[in-house]
């Protein structure tokens, strides 16, 4: 399976990163659609995962005060667990370096921290809630 992660360039390609992101966290996650958007999604850098040209994941990536925040990375479910997240971590991270990110940071939702961890992040703070979904 070949994956190959862009960087969203139209209106056409955010609406599908929007859609991936509706079923994954409100449809499948629960999150109330009310919250999923916010003013990050004007500012930030969107990515999206294809296979043979479907969008079947995305991410964003949001540079504030010398940081640069990862976030909203979903994966449709039956495409999970072959290799598509890593690579979109990987595009976020690249970008973030490219543009001088002095830390990279995110909210994992606590099943997922090993995922993060296993690319070198670390844990920092306490469990919160956020969306009723626990994070770290």
């Amino acid at each position: 399976m070949t994956v190959q992660v862009k960087r969203v360039s139209s209106e056409n390609e955010l609406a599908k990163a929007l859609s991936i992101r509706l079923r994954v966290f409100v449809r499948e996650q629960r999150v109330p659609e009310e919250i999923e958007w916010d003013d990050d999604d004007k500012r930030a850098i969107h990515f999206l995962a294809l296979v043979s040209g479907k969008a079947v994941g995305t991410a964003r990536l949001v540079m504030r005060r010398g940081g640069a925040k990862i976030g909203r990375m979903a994966v449709l479910k039956s495409y999970r667990r072959k290799g598509i997240g890593k690579k979109l971590l990987k595009r976020c991270i690249e970008a973030a370096n490219r543009r001088g990110a002095q830390h990279i940071y995110l909210h994992a939702q606590v099943p997922v921290i090993g995922f993060y961890e296993s690319r070198g992040f670390r844990c920092v703070g306490p469990v919160f809630k956020e969306a009723g979904i626990y994070h770290r």
